[in-house]
């Protein structure tokens, strides 16, 4: 018998299996570098074609044209813009418009989903219920026939300026948009806006502190004499010694339009209600959700201690909530911010519409403008998920997680 034959199974095993495994190991390197192999010739292949056609197509590569003239308009800017100002200006343009309509309508969608995750965990049957077909109706519902429907529905079918609604004789709704009075800056605005910074930061410093004294002491501090008194009393003795921080520019109807004034466009109201609607119905749910991981008996143990069912849902069970919430939070954060550039659909000149529509037509420089605009929605994402982290990891912090 040959001594292979004498060896037990269990060793003949462990011998077959040491071979394979180290062909195994080095057939696994081998298709991994023939993969990146393809992949790089791929790649080479895709970049020499562009140029060839940039070529063809006497298209210059590289960002020079960010310091050629747009030559067109946009109908809201944060930053001053006129037609004759550069592609770069209509980059920033676009982005800081992207940035308002996604910060606006990711704070109204948070504040929405709570109230609507709170009714449907009421132990009213009316609010249960509104709550419940709000979620089932608009989660779905596609965002593109909601954005078109508060386009042309409802915002479109407005009245025009002459019969616009009057608000008080200094606002005015009509189908050009919502028309309001414009604060003009005087010279004592900056020694106003930095004692009210103050006097915020002082505020949320004295709030940390009451909750510390609340939960170390057991002691409570009432705050809100010294909060307003920070917030409200200083800015206004501010205004004495220095004077009015500004005055204000009201709007009037001359023509077929208003003058003066500032104007919130339909298209930015149009698309900040579908994005605050739509994304509260799924952040709602998340919220729901994260209540109801808290065992009930938190809610029992505030009731015996005389506390009412907000004050323990505020205090006791929704910042236990937070660890379940914040992470698919963070998701529908990200997704508001990438469906605004549906923006298109209706004219709101965001990053898309007006940078990777109007000048990528102008311009054909196709490969530049699609990476920066790819590049922008990445930085924006990871900015946004690391805020998030930081927050939630504060939260696992402080519940000792």
């Amino acid at each position: 018998m040959s001594n292979e034959a004498r060896k037990p199974p269990a060793q003949i095993a462990l011998k077959l299996r040491r071979i394979l495994g180290g062909k195994a190991g080095w057939n696994g390197v081998a298709v991994q570098l023939a993969f990146a192999a393809v992949l790089g010739w791929i790649a080479f292949e895709i970049v020499s074609n562009a140029r060839a056609n940039l070529a063809n197509q006497h298209i210059a590569a590289g960002f020079g044209f960010l310091r050629n003239n747009a030559g067109f308009d946009v109908n809201q800017t944060l930053i001053s813009y006129t037609g004759s100002d550069t592609f770069g200006r209509v980059f920033v343009v676009g982005l800081l418009n992207t940035l308002v309509v996604s910060i606006v309508g990711i704070f109204f969608a948070t504040v929405i989903g709570f109230i609507i995750a709170l009714c449907r965990l009421s132990p009213n049957w009316l609010l249960s219920r509104v709550g419940e077909i709000y979620v089932e109706l608009i989660r779905n519902l596609p965002l593109l026939f909601q954005l078109l429907f508060w386009y042309l529905a409802v915002l479109a079918a407005l009245p025009n300026p002459r019969q616009s609604i009057s608000f008080f004789g200094i606002s005015f709704l009509s189908n050009r948009g919502l028309v309001v009075p414009s604060p003009i800056g005087e010279p004592g605005m900056t020694a106003f806006l930095v004692v009210l910074g103050l006097g915020i930061v002082a505020s949320f410093a004295l709030r940390s502190y009451s909750r510390r004294a609340l939960f170390q002491r057991g002691q409570v501090i009432r705050i809100w004499p010294f909060v307003l008194g920070l917030v409200i009393g200083l800015p206004l003795l501010t205004t004495l010694v220095f004077g009015l921080p500004f005055t204000f520019e009201f709007p009037q109807l001359k023509g077929f339009n208003f003058a003066g004034g500032s104007r919130i466009i339909p298209e930015f109201v149009a698309l900040t209600v579908a994005l605050s609607t739509y994304t509260a119905a799924f952040i709602a749910e998340i919220v729901r959700a994260g209540i109801l991981s808290v065992h009930k008996g938190q809610m029992e143990a505030g009731a015996s201690l005389g506390l009412s069912r907000g004050t323990t849902l505020r205090l006791v069970v929704i910042p236990q909530a937070m660890r379940v919430i914040v992470p698919p939070l963070t998701n529908q954060y990200l997704n508001l911010t990438k469906n605004s550039s549906l923006a298109v659909a209706i004219g709101y000149p965001d990053l898309v519409s007006v940078f990777a529509g109007t000048s990528l037509s102008q311009t054909g420089q196709a490969i530049e403008i699609i990476a920066m605009t790819m590049g922008v929605y990445l930085l924006i994402s990871l900015v946004t998920s690391a805020i998030m982290n930081v927050y939630g990891w504060r939260i696992n912090r402080s519940l000792g997680a």
